[in-house]
């Protein structure tokens, strides 16, 4: 049986590739997938892809685009969720922030140098006109329970994390989210090691296939709401309404919006060069 490990975050857009797992429809196939949570997020999976921790990362798509950039040896191969994220700015409940022009000047909790939550904070600071080198500063804090312990001792003072990941914290009084920062793209892709690619072919189409069979009919699974938010904590309505606008692909992501995140990504000093389409992807 072949064995091939793949991590993405513990986040209910990853839910299907659990339920598959647990279904065993990869065994069936003779594949032993295992799967690693990564609560590090993005800037974490590159460095596990670098290092052939893992063979496949679901990521974000600025955070992979940047690092493939700088010298990861993978490609995206697949487009996994088409939506964009909705990533919220979040302040602590009792801090003075009040609106996001509150914020300029201040620094900003990052998961680690390469993370969406790093690679957001410069779209955000963009979309509110804020000077890029005198505006921006960053505290790193690893993951979720290290922005919560920034935020809360104020050593960070805002924090951009998916909105409905971090809305039962907002429910709970542990944070405030004073505003919502769209990203301008498909929010995640699937990335593969090269050379896991060219010795594995067959084995990486069959997984796509598995869970592409299941993201294709997600939203039609009886009760997929309520399982959502028993396993995530989320409120059901919450779940609904963000079941309501996210929506998941099964094709590769196209040259022309590759092409609109690395102008973006270079018109922010992110990424030194704007690099050829093939050079971010593979179609298998």
């Amino acid at each position: 049986m072949k064995k091939v490990t793949i991590g993405g975050v513990p986040e209910h857009f990853n839910l299907a590739w659990y339920l598959t797992l647990k279904n065993g429809e990869y065994k069936d196939q003779n594949i032993n997938l295992r799967w690693e949570d990564y609560y590090g997020g993005t800037g974490a999976m590159c460095k596990a892809l670098r290092n052939s921790e893992i063979d496949i990362a679901v990521i974000l798509t600025e955070g992979i685009v940047k690092d493939i950039i700088d010298g990861n040896p993978s490609k995206i191969v697949q487009t996994f969720v088409k939506t964009p994220l909705n990533w919220g700015v979040h302040v602590a409940q009792n801090s003075t922030y009040q609106t996001v022009e509150d914020l300029k000047g201040t620094k900003a909790a990052i998961s680690r140098y390469g993370s969406g939550s790093h690679l957001m904070a410069y779209i955000n600071a963009q979309n509110n006109n804020w000077d890029l080198e005198k505006d921006l500063d960053f505290e790193v804090i690893k993951n979720l329970d290290g922005a919560v312990e920034g935020l809360t001792n104020g050593t960070a003072d805002y924090f951009l994390w998916e909105k409905f990941t971090t809305k039962p914290l907002v429910d709970r009084g542990v944070f405030r989210r004073i505003d919502n920062c769209p990203s301008p793209w498909p929010c995640f892709v699937i990335a593969v090691r090269e050379d896991f690619i060219k010795n594995n072919e067959a084995e990486l189409k069959t997984i796509l296939e598995i869970i592409n069979n299941t993201t294709s009919e997600f939203k039609d699974i009886p009760s997929i709401d309520k399982t959502i938010a028993n396993r995530y904590e989320q409120q059901l309505n919450d779940v609904q309404d963000w079941l309501s606008i996210t929506e998941w692909s099964q094709e590769l992501i196209d040259k022309d919006t590759l092409n609109h995140v690395q102008k973006e990504l270079f018109a922010l000093n992110i990424i030194p060069e704007i690099v050829d389409y093939n050079k971010l992807t593979h179609k298998l």
